[in-house]
C-alpha cells in the first residue's frame, strides 16, 4: 500500500506519539468568494484544520470517539465496542454524565486510520506519565490505544461534587500507552504543574486533566468566610498530593467550550474582522 500527498506544503505532521501523528493544515485552500477571507484570516490567527492519522500494525488496536473515523487504509477492521443492550445502557449513562459518545468503537487490523478534521488543537499524552491515571475534562476524549483502560469516576468528597465547577464525573484512563485528547487551547498555552505532597490552589475551572492521584476539593480561599468575601476570590479548587496538573491560565477552558457552542469563537472573532474588508 502506498498513499502520497498525505504531506505537502500546506499539509504537515506537527507531533507524534506512539502510533499517533497530528496532521495540521497552514491553511484551508477549498475556498470560494463568500468565504476566502474569513478563512485567510483564520489560518493567521492559528484556526486551522487538524487530524490524528493513527498507524494500526496487525498487533495493536484504537479506540476512538463514535463517529470520529473519516477514512481507513489496508485490512483496518471495526467493532462497536458494545456488547449487548445492558452494556450499551451502562456505557450511555457514562456518556451522559462525560459528554462523550456511548459507545466508542475499536479498529484493529494493519493499515492507517484517519480521524475526521477538528479546528481544536490536539494534544498527545503518554499514560506512563501520569501517576495513577489521568483525569480529563469532559468532550475531551478523541482517541487511545486499545491497551488503555478508560472508566468513569466521581468526586471522591462532597466539596468537590457540589461546589466544584469542574462536574460530578470525569472520564478517567489508566493503563499503558497513549491518549489524544481535544482541546480548545492550545498546548503551547497550557502550564504543567508537578506536585511532590504538595498543593496546588486554582481560582476557576483552568485545569486541563490531572493525575487521579491527587486529592481534589474546593476550599475557602482564606481561613474565614469573611477573608474569602472580601478577597474577591471566594472558593478555589485545591489539587493536593503527588501528580501532575495540566491548566489553562489563558482562559477557562469551560468559558471557551462554551463560545464554541455559541459560534463566539475566534473564527467568529475573524469572521467579523474579516467582514470590514468586503
Amino acid at each position: 500500500m502506498n498513499i502520497t500527498n498525505l504531506q505537502n506544503e500546506n499539509r504537515k505532521f506537527i507531533n507524534d506519539l506512539g502510533f499517533f501523528h497530528v496532521l495540521e493544515y497552514a491553511a484551508d485552500l477549498s475556498v470560494n468568494s463568500s468565504n476566502a477571507t474569513s478563512q485567510y484570516f483564520m489560518s493567521k490567527m492559528n484556526v486551522r484544520r487538524r487530524q490524528v492519522v493513527c498507524d494500526l500494525n496487525g498487533n495493536n488496536a484504537i479506540v476512538t470517539q463514535a463517529g470520529a473515523m473519516q477514512w481507513t487504509a489496508g485490512n483496518v477492521r471495526m467493532d462497536s465496542g458494545v456488547k449487548g443492550v445492558g452494556d450499551f445502557m451502562k456505557k450511555a449513562f457514562k456518556g451522559v454524565v462525560t459528554n462523550e459518545s456511548a459507545a466508542k468503537p475499536t479498529y484493529t487490523g494493519a493499515g492507517v486510520l484517519v480521524l475526521e478534521p477538528t479546528y481544536k488543537h490536539i494534544i498527545l499524552k503518554d499514560l506512563s506519565q501520569w501517576r495513577g491515571g489521568l483525569v480529563i475534562e469532559d468532550g475531551m476524549f478523541l482517541a487511545c490505544d486499545g491497551s488503555v483502560q478508560h472508566n468513569v469516576i466521581s468526586r471522591k468528597n462532597v466539596s468537590s461534587a457540589l461546589l466544584g465547577s469542574e462536574g460530578l464525573f470525569n472520564m478517567v484512563f489508566t493503563g499503558q500507552g497513549v491518549v489524544a485528547l481535544e482541546s480548545n487551547v492550545p498546548e503551547a498555552e497550557l502550564i504543567q504543574v508537578d506536585l511532590t505532597n504538595d498543593e496546588l490552589r486554582i481560582d476557576g475551572s483552568l485545569a486541563v486533566c490531572w493525575s487521579d492521584s491527587l486529592e481534589f476539593t474546593v476550599e475557602k480561599s482564606t481561613k474565614s468566610l469573611l477573608g474569602s468575601a472580601v478577597s474577591g476570590e471566594g472558593l478555589v479548587n485545591v489539587y493536593r498530593g503527588t501528580g501532575t496538573v495540566l491548566m489553562s491560565c489563558v482562559a477557562s477552558t469551560k468559558t471557551l467550550a462554551t463560545a464554541t457552542a455559541t459560534g463566539n469563537t475566534t473564527s467568529g472573532a475573524v469572521g467579523a474582522v474579516a467582514g470590514l474588508f468586503k
